[in-house]
């Protein structure tokens, strides 16, 4: 159910959040992450509605296109609306008590992403975009944007952990995407999709090795990021080796799980 009703990247993105500006020594108002929760759920739940639209026409193998998560929200799409309303009264609340160059660079972002969806949702080319990658641009984007705006110094010196947290994310996404399409499905996506797809393995082990290298010997970085980004890359690998095991719905959600690292490591923050 924490998959099912778009839980899982709200936590993720709220986690992130606090953990990145403790591990900088910010001390950040409750409003960041919850904003963020807020603001992320309600993108996943509009994706996910606007993904399963092929229900209504009622084409032939429309089903078959969809995982549980689109036919879940599609089968509740009048409480996920009322829900996306209410949390964006929520959200408008708490915006205003949000760092004023934080929300600058929301608006940036805001702006970018609207066109994004607009391509990815209105568009006959969209499954040719390399969707897995703007995913974890934009999610890395808006989880790093509490922390620089706060400490503005702190972009050149955060900047190699923000890559690596990124293409964690696109990993993830990629990941998900393998274990949910076959071969003749996964041919349609985009070309650096597929090359990404067919190096998997060898991607999560790079940004492993990448992230545990900038831990151990980066000092001026914050150690601790990216060592919940090796953990978690570590963990990717571990699910799809026993990928067999699990449901496609429980590996989504474990797939997720895995980027939850931040708790392992709690225990370290100083």
């Amino acid at each position: 159910m924490w998959h099912l009703l778009s839980l899982d990247a709200p936590t993720v993105a709220a986690l992130w959040t606090w953990f990145l500006a403790q591990a900088c020594h910010i001390r950040l108002p409750l409003a960041a992450p919850v904003a963020m929760a807020l603001a992320v759920w309600m993108l996943y739940a509009a994706d996910r509605l606007l993904d399963a639209r092929v229900l209504d026409t009622r084409r032939a193998g429309a089903t078959e296109e969809l995982e549980a998560r689109h036919l879940f929200h599609h089968r509740h799409r009048r409480a996920f609306l009322a829900g996306m309303a209410l949390a964006g009264v929520a959200l408008v609340a708490i915006l205003p008590r949000l760092n004023s160059e934080a929300m600058r660079l929301y608006r940036v972002e805001g702006v970018l992403l609207c066109a994004w969806f607009l391509v990815l949702h209105a568009t006959s080319s969209a499954h040719r975009l390399p969707k897995e990658i703007a995913v974890g641009v934009f999610f890395s984007a808006a989880i790093f944007i509490p922390t620089v705006a706060r400490e503005p110094g702190m972009q050149l010196r955060i900047l190699p952990a923000a890559m690596l947290f990124a293409a964690l994310c696109g990993l993830n996404c990629l990941f998900i995407y393998a274990w949910e399409h076959d071969g003749a499905k996964a041919r349609l996506a985009h070309a650096t999709t597929r090359f990404a797809m067919d190096h998997l393995a060898a991607l999560a082990c790079a940004i492993a090795v990448a992230a545990a290298a900038l831990a151990v010997l980066d000092a001026p970085a914050p150690r601790l990021v990216p060592a919940a980004c090796a953990l978690a890359a570590v963990l990717l690998l571990v699910l799809d080796r026993y990928r067999g095991h699990l449901s496609r719905t429980d590996l989504r959600a474990a797939a997720d799980l895995a980027l939850l690292t931040p708790l392992l490591l709690h225990p370290f923050l100083r």
